[in-house]
């Protein structure tokens, strides 16, 4: 068994204080690392100044779906305290969710605003589907969208050991967010600044496409080789006007590795909307996008394992021991790394 394929691998060692519990303002201030292949080499610098980095023939993709406050707090028949996380819609009006609480079959908690969920099935590895209603009615996506805009609040990832704010009902959400259904941000967009994401669309084509982030993107990989792990599934459009583009030879640099899982699905099945569930690892490494923006993540996930197939295990695990001696901030709100 090769090194490259066991979890425990990809496994490094961060101080807590690493870990970004904030974004930094303005956005385009976060540390940027550039690490160029063909040269083997790294250089730090800021975020604002990206452009000057990125290849001129470079067409650009982003993933434009929308945070909705998918956190919600709510009671049982009993009284008890409930946590429900929206993960995402499911066929008929039912819901695959996460549930802080004890309930089983039938069980019906009760929310703001009337809105009432009964648990509809319990999944072996945790999850639940549950029913939303309200005033009587079973609500669809759109319907329950709205409602959680009320009363919802930010899913911060579970490494952010804080409530939500106001401030991050801004600063979890990137600039050209549209389409809403995620539970985590894609964020290596959240680095934009009005700015410098204009002076961005002026210098490179760019594209957007939908991969709706799920709950599952913060799942560890608990088993000791990678292929074992049960991949989550996420939804995902890709609009026709990219189809040229992703058909072509030109380079890509994707931001993100949402829009990288995206692309690279497409490149291998031609299906423009459904579920992705596509593991990028060195043994499957990407076959369409040239070029990688992301931030830095969590050891032992599947993230860090789709750092590894641009660039190799050694080489991302030498990478992030080189960040964390410059303490960049780590996960969600902290610094970025840019790989050509």
């Amino acid at each position: 068994m090769t090194l490259d394929l066991l979890t425990g691998s990809y496994d490094y060692e961060l101080p807590k204080e690493l870990i970004a519990l904030h974004p930094v303002h303005p956005a385009d201030s976060a540390k940027l690392l550039v690490y160029d292949r063909r040269s083997d080499t790294i250089t730090h610098t800021t975020f604002s100044n990206i452009l000057e980095f990125i290849p001129k023939e470079c067409s650009i993709f982003l993933n434009d779906t929308k945070v909705i406050k998918a956190r919600i707090f709510g009671k049982k028949t009993s009284g008890g305290t409930v946590e429900l996380l929206l993960n995402k819609p499911l066929p008929d009006n039912r819901f695959l969710v996460m549930i802080r609480g004890k309930v089983k079959v039938g069980t019906k908690l009760f929310f703001e605003n009337d809105l009432i969920s009964t648990v509809a099935q319990l999944n072996s590895d945790g999850s639940r589907v549950v029913i939303f209603e309200q005033y009587n009615k079973i609500l669809n996506f759109e319907e329950l969208i709205k409602i959680l805009e009320l009363i919802g609040h930010v899913p911060l990832p579970p490494y952010i050991q804080r409530d939500d704010t106001t401030e991050d009902v801004s600063d979890y959400q990137s600039l050209f967010a549209a389409k809403a259904g995620a539970v985590a941000a894609p964020t290596a967009s959240l680095h934009f600044t009005p700015e410098l994401f204009e002076l961005l669309k002026q210098k490179h084509d760019t594209y957007t496409l939908t991969l709706h982030v799920g709950a599952g993107t913060f799942k560890p990989v608990d088993c000791d080789e990678i292929l074992s792990h049960p991949m989550h599934s996420e939804q995902f459009h890709i609009p026709e006007d990219t189809l040229p583009i992703l058909q072509s030879d030109k380079p890509i640099l994707a931001i993100g590795t949402t829009v990288t899982r995206t692309i690279e699905y497409f490149s291998r099945t031609n299906i423009t909307s459904g579920e992705c569930d596509l593991f990028l690892h060195p043994h499957n490494k990407p076959q369409r996008v040239d070029h990688l923006l992301t931030n830095f993540h969590l050891p032992k996930s599947t993230l860090i394992m789709l750092v590894a197939s641009f660039v190799g295990r050694e080489k991302t695990l030498e990478i992030y021991k080189e960040a964390i001696s410059k303490n960049y901030r780590f996960f969600s709100y902290g610094d970025t790394i840019l790989i050509l």
